[in-house]
């Protein structure tokens, strides 16, 4: 193995085990190895050839106090979150806290790897980069006390804007109202939407060449030609194909429905919507580099507010609303 040496060392470790066995004088040994003769000295008192430690003798942070930091080896022992969002929920309370100075505090109690998950794939394909307006759309069943609701999601590709609806039946009329109200209320134009091959957005594959499947044409279609959206489906049985919305309604539904008991639909429906406004102006994603959908949907409107159909600043819900 190759020798790890201080980087102003003059000496390797056979001239100072040379030093160490000689009995020749100080100055000799200077004058031969071209160093000094406090080197010199030094290691032969020494009892080894290796370079003495030259860290603090007792790790701590520069940064974090003592509380500080079992704070941070608490929370990320209790939540096993990764790293940035242990950041983004710990800056609050600790507002100097920066990436490098939680990575170091991990590594110092050991617990900067999360232990791995079973059946967890070893590795994950980034998704193709578009701009923002590629909305997936899926639909998921939910409950409360009054019985079954249909929850349809629709998540930006890019921006990761979400919206979402309950509706009590999934049908055409249905998935119809759902696509008119996301285009009411995304800020910026859709160019492309996602869906598997349900009813409620296209015809059956046996049918789409039919005679009357081409005379008339899905109503979900039509909508979608009217605004010169490109509506793609998923390959049929491959709903992972459709995978970043399926992920946003277990993401919606660990939130809402197996966390709370609602006595009717309308508590749901009203819970729906204060997570959906927390996610998309308060929820930052790793994905945005910390950014919230919300804040990233504003920095493309600076820098490309051809896209947007209204200032999404003025697209918030306000006090009055």
């Amino acid at each position: 193995m190759g020798q790890v040496l201080h980087g102003s060392a003059r000496t390797t470790e056979a001239v100072r085990r040379a030093i160490q066995r000689s009995e020749e004088s100080v100055r000799a040994l200077a004058g031969r190895y071209g160093i000094s003769p406090t080197t010199v000295q030094k290691w032969r008192k020494r009892g080894s050839v290796s370079d003495a430690p030259m860290g603090p003798k007792a790790i701590h942070s520069t940064v974090l106090t003592a509380e500080e930091e079992a704070m941070v080896v608490a929370f990320r022992r209790h939540t096993l979150l990764p790293l940035d969002d242990c950041l983004y929920a710990l800056q609050p309370t600790i507002p100097h806290l920066t990436r490098s100075s939680l990575h170091r505090c991990l590594q110092r109690h050991g617990i900067s790897r999360l232990p791995a998950l079973e059946g967890q794939a070893a590795e994950k394909k980034r998704f193709k980069v578009y701009p923002i307006g590629y909305f997936h759309i899926d639909i998921a069943e939910v409950r409360t006390e009054e019985g079954k609701l249909h929850l349809y999601v629709g998540i930006d590709r890019t921006s990761k804007f979400a919206f979402a609806q309950l509706h009590e039946k999934a049908d055409r009329p249905t998935a119809v109202a759902f696509l008119e109200a996301l285009l009411e209320a995304v800020p910026y134009d859709l160019h492309t939407i996602l869906t598997d091959n349900g009813i409620q957005f296209a015809d059956l594959p046996r049918n789409r060449n039919g005679p009357t499947a081409r005379y008339r044409v899905h109503r979900f279609d039509q909508i979608c030609r009217e605004h010169g959206i490109e509506h793609r489906l998923t390959k049929p049985n491959h709903p992972w194909t459709n995978g970043q919305v399926e992920r946003m309604n277990r993401t919606i539904k660990d939130a809402t429905v197996k966390r709370y008991h609602y006595g009717s639909h309308d508590e749901l429906r009203q819970h729906l919507r204060l997570f959906i406004d927390a996610y998309n102006h308060a929820r930052r994603l790793k994905t945005l580099r910390g950014l919230t959908p919300y804040e990233y949907v504003a920095r493309v409107w600076t820098e490309d507010p051809t896209r947007f159909k209204i200032d999404p600043y003025r697209h918030t819900s306000g006090l009055n609303t």
